[in-house]
């Protein structure tokens, strides 16, 4: 059974209580919305599934919208439709009611993410597209010389691709996302050349990992980055990322057709 916070958070973060700013930090990068939209390949009508403040809505036609958090839906600009106030677990629409489906940024924080995956399959008659991170992958960023815990956390949140696939069926790919050095979307990789924008306290608490650590922890990166950058041993070890126009790291798109 999913249990959902006051705030209607029905995973493993209470959007009540970090996700005040997350519009401001997380806006959708139009370069990756292009990868999605290539992966819906034109479908009309999308589902889009813990749809938070609805980014990359845009890269569909028409979208149902769902949230269980109202303090994320609280936040979706007035041009989209309202969100259905509903979980993943139990999509309250019919048997192929959709020409697709996407989740993004979305299954590691699922109470049962093969639930929720079998759900979408069973209210979609064409492809499910998933925007998630390889956890096999996350651990090779430079964040994890400077808190390994926030990476360890992701490691242990986000669901094996395999698993992923398992439960969609069908025919599925995936496919690696670049990042681009400017992007827009304030995940922890999306500062991979931008180390200096990690130390703003409300950028880290739109990446829900930092939520699962203590004081202690953020501290320590503080104070450690900082100390690097101005010595120049950041740069020294990654500063060739300053200046590279991509970074492939975790991001990939899960894509199951039936």
């Amino acid at each position: 059974m999913t249990t959902r916070t006051q705030d209607g958070s029905a995973g493993d973060v209470d959007y009540g209580a970090v996700g005040s700013g997350y519009s401001t930090y997380r806006r959708p990068d139009t370069r990756i919305a292009q990868f999605i939209a290539e992966a819906l390949g034109g479908a009309r009508n999308v589902l889009n599934v813990g749809a938070g403040t609805g980014s990359y809505e845009s890269a569909a036609r028409a979208v149902t919208a769902v949230e269980p958090s109202e303090s994320m839906r609280a936040q979706r600009p007035d041009r989209l439709a309202r969100a259905v106030d509903a979980v993943a677990e139990a999509l309250p629409f019919a048997d192929g009611a959709f020409d697709a489906a996407m989740t993004l940024f979305s299954v590691h924080q699922w109470s049962d993410v093969a639930a929720g995956l079998r759900e979408m399959r069973r209210v979609t008659h064409g492809p499910v597209v998933v925007l998630t991170c390889d956890p096999e992958l996350v651990r090779d960023f430079w964040l994890y010389a400077y808190a390994p815990e926030v990476l360890d956390t992701e490691a242990r949140r986000y669901p094996p691709i395999e698993d992923m696939a398992a439960a969609l069926g069908g025919t599925g790919t995936i496919r690696t996302v670049p990042i681009p050095l400017d992007c827009t979307d304030g995940f922890n990789e999306a500062y991979y050349g931008r180390p200096e924008l990690l130390l703003d306290p409300a950028a880290r608490q739109a990446c829900s990992a930092w939520s699962f650590v203590d004081d202690a922890v953020r501290e320590h990166f503080d104070r450690t980055l900082r100390r690097d950058l101005a010595s120049g041993s950041w740069d020294d070890r990654f500063g060739h990322l300053r200046t590279q126009p991509t970074y492939e790291g975790s991001l990939v798109i899960v894509r199951a057709t039936p």
